[in-house]
């Protein structure tokens, strides 16, 4: 099995965020797995503002009603039996969280080498939106996040890594190929381009170009975006395709044959944090858990 040198998603506890709803229940369960994989302990958070009932509208700590606060914990001990229920030897710590469940979840993944989320919580429109909470802390969270969603894939086994060739995504590739080392599969790494157009009247780019020339150059950049991380995981079977095809369209497909989608994302404008279009559409149109990581 092969193991990194370092870098992204290495160290500390694996963070999943629960609220009751089935869609965390499953990330629990993926959680637990990934855990028993990293050899990492798991610790499972709920995160909850406190109200008080005579002044609904500001957050008392103090006064959080105990039916609530015993709900709570009957929640994480579910919580934790479900992620037991693999490997009794799992280590697993469960915390109630005070704040709103964005808030509160990126700042328990400060110390974390993975986040995880289900892909909806108990909200409405469930099957429509990608939950808020799972908004939230791919936007935002300081570490790898997982969005899990129940994968009806058939369990092939092997991992998909979106590559772009630039030289930002370096974190993306080390989180997918120590993945792929872990779990002893195959790693797919996927190329999509779109054909280059006129975005300004003065850009002296041609009007038509040879998708072929411009599909060999492509691959040529993949081969080399590659090259370094096969030396480093030689134990990983590295297969690549790149397509003439919009990203998150090809992202998308790819993820009804496969196990796990890994994807990078931008930071936003001015350094902010955000979630690009691109990374969007993967998580809420994947088929099978996606791990978003920040370049």
């Amino acid at each position: 099995m092969t193991r990194g040198h370092g870098g992204v998603g290495v160290t500390g506890p694996i963070v999943v965020g629960v609220d009751g709803s089935p869609s965390a229940l499953e990330a629990v369960s993926w959680a637990g797995a990934e855990a028993v994989l990293r050899e990492a302990p798991l610790r499972i958070a709920y995160a909850a503002l406190r109200w008080n009932a005579d002044m609904p509208f500001i957050p008392q700590p103090p006064s959080w009603d105990e039916n609530a606060r015993a709900a709570a914990l009957r929640m994480l001990r579910q919580a934790a039996g479900h992620a037991r229920a693999g490997c009794s030897r799992l280590e697993v710590t469960t915390e109630i969280l005070d704040g709103g469940a964005g808030d509160a979840l990126v700042a328990a993944a400060r110390e974390a080498r993975l986040l995880v989320v289900g892909n909806r919580g108990r909200g409405g429109f469930a099957e429509l939106l990608l939950g808020s909470v799972s908004r939230a802390v791919i936007s935002r969270a300081p570490c790898p996040v997982a969005v899990v969603r129940r994968s009806d894939t058939g369990g092939r086994g092997d991992i998909v890594v979106g590559v772009t060739g630039g030289p930002d995504q370096e974190p993306v590739l080390e989180f997918a190929f120590r993945e792929a080392g872990l779990r002893g599969v195959s790693l797919r790494a996927l190329h999509a381009w779109r054909h280059p157009s006129r975005t300004i009247p003065w850009d002296e780019r041609p009007l038509v170009y040879d998708v072929e020339e411009v599909g060999r150059e492509e691959e040529r950049l993949v081969a080399a975006a590659l090259a370094g991380w096969r030396e480093r995981f030689p134990d990983v079977r590295v297969t690549w395709r790149v397509v003439h095809e919009h990203p998150a369209r090809a992202l998308a497909a790819a993820s009804a044959e496969t196990d796990l989608v890994i994807i990078g994302a931008h930071t936003g404008p001015g350094g902010l944090p955000g979630l690009g279009a691109t990374a969007h559409a993967v998580v809420h149109h994947a088929r099978a858990p996606v791990v978003v990581v920040r370049r």
